[in-house]
């Protein structure tokens, strides 16, 4: 019972997997962000504007107006340039820092596939974070799907994303279902897509890390890693193995 009890631990190579063959996000894939940056800050000036006009329409229509080309001439030429002034004032404290970040966040971005000897990983590896730096490990055996991902904007920059979902993820704090890593802004992403996909075909062998819980390597029962199935399938059979020593032990009293 003891030597069955025993399981079998492959220790990935750790330094080919945090220093393998790296890619990185696209140069466009910077362009996309600014591009989004620039779309909210316009966004945020129409609502500025448009806050001004109604505000000076409900002020005027409570007066009793009856000609607005004066009311619109206090918009245009009196109030217009304060606000625009303090709009560009305020975004140097928002909007400036926002466009130093994105290159310097999206730079620090790490993708792996490859390890440095040039043999396939049995994970993917992503590094992300510029202050809180995270760096994941997703095994190929945990993957349920893998996807590909070019929305309209990412099509006009011609790059793409790579979603990849494995099983018992539950998206994050708010519960719902989502990809649980994402590589994000590359240019083959098709290609990366159908890598994965072939070598998640081709993968058989075990696979865990350290901090992983080991079970028992036994061909006679189907190991479903990481899984609930995996521990009832075999906690039955050691209450097999128990009864059959039990009814051996009680044929030979007899």
């Amino acid at each position: 019972m003891e030597s069955e009890s025993r399981g079998v631990v492959i220790k990935p190579p750790m330094e080919d997997v945090t220093a393998g063959r790296v890619f990185k996000p696209d140069r466009r894939f910077y362009y996309k962000e600014v591009f989004g940056a620039i779309c909210v800050w316009t966004f945020l000036w129409l609502c500025a504007m448009g806050v001004l006009v109604l505000g000076a329409l409900i002020v005027a229509t409570d007066s009793g107006v009856s000609n607005w080309v004066p009311v619109f001439w206090i918009i245009f030429y009196g109030w217009l340039p304060s606000v625009n002034f303090w709009y560009l004032v305020s975004s140097v404290f928002w909007f400036l820092p926002i466009l130093v970040g994105i290159p310097l966040y999206i730079r620090a971005f790490e993708y792996s596939v490859i390890s440095k000897a040039g043999t396939t990983m049995p994970e993917i590896y992503t590094k992300k974070g510029l202050v809180n730096v995270t760096k994941k490990h997703v095994p190929f055996r945990t993957i349920t799907n893998i996807s590909s991902r070019a929305g309209p904007i990412d099509r006009l920059f011609g790059i793409g994303t790579v979603e990849i979902q494995t099983a018992g993820f539950s998206g994050g704090a708010g519960g719902q279902a989502g990809p649980e890593e994402k590589l994000e802004g590359i240019t083959f992403f098709e290609e990366v897509r159908d890598f994965v996909l072939q070598e998640l075909r081709r993968f058989r062998d075990p696979y865990v890390t350290g901090t992983e819980v080991v079970h028992p390597v036994d061909e006679s029962v189907p190991r479903l890693s990481d899984s609930l199935d995996d521990e009832m399938l075999i906690t039955l059979r050691e209450i097999r193995d128990v009864l059959g020593k039990i009814d051996k032990k009680l044929d030979k009293e007899r």
